[in-house]
C-alpha cells in the first residue's frame, strides 16, 4: 500500500495558519530538519542554528518564524513555529494498524459491552462487566480489568495493563507498556516502625528484630480525565479507599510514578522519571521537570513549576517556581548558589591568611 502524502505549499500554508512569501508549484512530501531536507521536503527551521542551516539547503520551501525570509527558497511564516509544526506532524502521521473488529486470538467476556467502531487487536483480554466507546482502538497484548470503563476514541498501544473498575475518559492514549490500576505500595506494622520512630524521635532507637510487615489492600480505583496521555511504562497506582484521579488534559511522560490516592489537576505537564508519592494534590496546569521527587500528602498549588530533580518536601503555593533538594523557591536557590561561589573565595582568602591569623590568636593567648 503507497502511504506516501504530498501537500501543496499553498494547502499547508492554510492548514497552519502562515503566511507564504512566494508561490511555487513545489509539492512537499515530507518534512525534515534543512540540513537533510530535499526538494520535496518542507525544512523546519525553528531555531537559529536551523534558519541559518537553510543558506544552504538543497529545500524548496521552509517553514519559519515571523520576519524571516530568503531569495532562494519560499518560506511559510508563522507566529509560533512550534505549534504549526504540532500540525504538520499530524499532518504526515500515519496511525497504527488498528481494524475495527475483534482480532481471533482476543479474548472478550460475553458481558462485556462494545461501541461501534472498536478495534480489539490481537492477544487482548477485555474482562467481565467492561464497557467500551465507539471508535476506540485497542492495539495487541493489551489486558482491561473487571468493570472497567473506558471512553471514545481511545488508543491503547501495545502491552497496556488496566486493573479492575478504572474510569478512563475520552479521547485518552495510554502508551506502550502502561499499568493502571496496580495496588498502591501500602503498608503497616503492628508496633511502631523505623520510619515512625525516625519521624518522632529523630533517630533510630528500639529492637525492630521481631516486626512484620502487613499490606494494605488498595480498594478504591483510578478515574483518568479526557483528552489525557500517559506515556510509556508509567504506573499510576488505585486509591487506598479513595480514587486516585489524573484531570482532564494532562499529558504524563515515559517512566512517571503517580501513587495511591493522588490527585493531579487538570492540564498538567508531568515529564519523566518524576516519582509522585502517596496522597499527593497537584493542582491544574502544574509542570513537575524531569526526575523530581515528591514526599507523600503534599499540595502543589495551580500554575507552579517544579524545576528537574528537584526534592519536594513541603507543599508549595500557587503560582511557584521552585527548585533543589530540598525544593526552594527559585530566587532563593540563585541566591544560594551566589553565597556558595562567595564561600569559594572566602575560603582560599582564609587560607592565604590562616597562618598570619594563627599566630595573632596564639600572641593574643599567650598576653592573657
Amino acid at each position: 500500500m503507497n502511504t506516501e502524502k504530498n501537500y501543496s505549499l499553498e494547502e499547508i500554508t492554510e492548514i497552519i495558519g502562515g503566511i507564504l512569501t512566494k508561490k511555487t508549484d513545489t509539492k512537499v512530501k515530507r518534512i525534515g530538519p534543512p540540513r537533510i531536507a530535499d526538494e520535496n521536503t518542507l525544512a523546519l527551521a525553528l531555531s537559529e542554528e536551523e534558519i541559518l542551516n537553510l543558506q544552504q539547503c538543497n529545500a524548496k520551501a521552509a517553514l519559519v518564524p515571523l520576519g524571516v525570509n530568503f531569495d532562494h527558497i519560499s518560506t511559510i511564516e508563522v507566529e509560533r513555529p512550534r505549534l504549526a509544526m504540532m500540525k504538520l506532524l499530524h499532518l504526515f502521521y500515519i496511525p497504527p494498524d488498528a481494524p475495527s473488529g475483534i482480532h481471533p486470538t482476543a479474548t472478550v467476556h460475553p458481558e462485556a459491552k462494545l461501541g461501534q467502531n472498536v478495534s480489539i487487536g490481537a492477544n487482548v483480554v477485555i474482562s467481565r462487566g467492561v464497557e467500551i466507546g465507539d471508535n476506540t482502538k485497542i492495539l495487541p497484548n493489551c489486558y482491561v480489568g473487571k468493570y472497567t470503563t473506558i471512553g471514545a476514541n481511545c488508543l491503547f498501544h501495545p502491552g497496556v495493563n488496566i486493573g479492575d473498575f478504572i474510569k478512563i475518559g475520552n479521547k485518552v492514549i495510554i502508551n506502550h507498556g502502561a499499568s493502571i490500576g496496580g495496588d498502591g505500595f501500602s503498608f503497616v506494622t503492628e508496633t511502631p516502625s523505623t520510619i515512625e520512630a525516625a519521624k518522632e524521635q529523630g533517630n533510630v532507637q528500639g529492637d525492630f528484630s521481631s516486626q512484620r510487615i502487613y499490606k494494605i489492600p488498595s480498594i478504591g480505583s483510578v478515574v483518568i480525565g479526557d483528552d489525557v496521555e500517559i506515556g510509556a511504562n508509567t504506573t499510576i497506582d488505585r486509591g487506598t479507599v479513595e480514587n486516585t484521579v489524573i484531570g482532564n488534559g494532562t499529558k504524563i511522560d515515559n517512566l512517571v510514578m503517580i501513587s495511591h490516592n493522588c490527585k493531579v489537576g487538570e492540564n498538567c505537564m508531568i515529564i519523566s522519571q518524576v516519582g509522585v508519592a502517596g496522597s499527593c494534590n497537584i493542582g491544574d496546569r502544574v509542570v513537575l521537570a524531569g526526575q523530581v521527587g515528591m514526599a507523600d500528602h503534599i499540595n502543589i498549588g495551580a500554575d507552579s513549576i517544579v524545576m528537574a530533580k528537584s526534592g519536594v518536601s513541603k507543599s508549595i503555593p500557587e503560582k511557584s517556581i521552585v527548585i533543589g533538594i530540598p525544593a526552594v523557591p527559585r530566587k532563593q536557590f540563585i541566591k544560594q548558589i551566589k553565597y556558595m561561589k562567595e564561600m569559594e573565595s572566602l575560603v582560599k582568602d582564609f587560607k592565604k591568611y590562616q597562618k598570619q591569623i594563627e599566630e595573632m590568636f596564639s600572641t593574643i593567648q599567650e598576653e592573657e
